[in-house]
């Protein structure tokens, strides 16, 4: 199981700054942008986590790197922070903490709808409005498509899930034939 609890920590601290300073949204395009570099060159990410490098080198190579994308001060000190406290290796967590939290400050909540077949955009219009009116947010989807749901759709916002999957109504009357239940 993940140790969620030093991202959440992090991510908290930099919201706080960003709302302050009214420059979230840009602190999560750069913090994005960069957890972006680290996922494209691996060797990048062992450069600056790997402890079998000396320290001052790491450093080094995190400093050039920020200072070529050209990043705010307020980001560069946040990773200077992460890499000081050796917490660096948990920027993807914390990317993606800070990625809800901005969205929360938005107002914005994102959904994952699945289907069994490509949805036409009329009914991801539909989807979508029906999800904002039950959230009160703006609701960004992301659709995926599992062949194994048979019909239907499943739709998570947050830890809710609204299951109405032909698959799992199939495997609920299932249970109740099992049980001697009238269906």
């Amino acid at each position: 199981m993940k140790n969620f609890v030093i991202p959440r920590r992090y991510a908290k601290a930099l919201i706080l700054i960003g709302r302050e300073d009214g420059k979230a949204d840009q602190y999560r395009d750069e913090l994005n942008g960069f957890v972006e570099v680290i996922e494209a060159e691996s060797a990048f990410e062992d450069a600056i986590i790997n402890p079998l490098y000396p320290l001052e080198e790491r450093r080094k190579i995190l400093t050039t790197v920020i200072d070529k994308i050209g990043m705010s001060n307020v980001l560069k000190s946040f990773l200077m922070l992460l890499f000081e406290k050796r917490r660096i290796d948990h920027l993807r967590g914390i990317n993606e903490f800070y990625q809800k939290l901005v969205d929360e400050l938005n107002g914005i909540v994102r959904a994952e709808v699945t289907s069994a077949d490509e949805l036409s955009s009329e009914a991801v219009e539909k989807i979508r409005t029906s999800l904002s009116k039950m959230t009160g947010k703006d609701v960004k989807l992301e659709i995926d498509q599992d062949p194994e749901l048979i019909g239907g759709v499943v739709t998570k916002v947050g830890d809710i899930v609204l299951d109405g999957s032909i698959k799992t109504q199939l495997l609920n009357m299932k249970e109740s034939l099992k049980k001697g239940e009238r269906v």
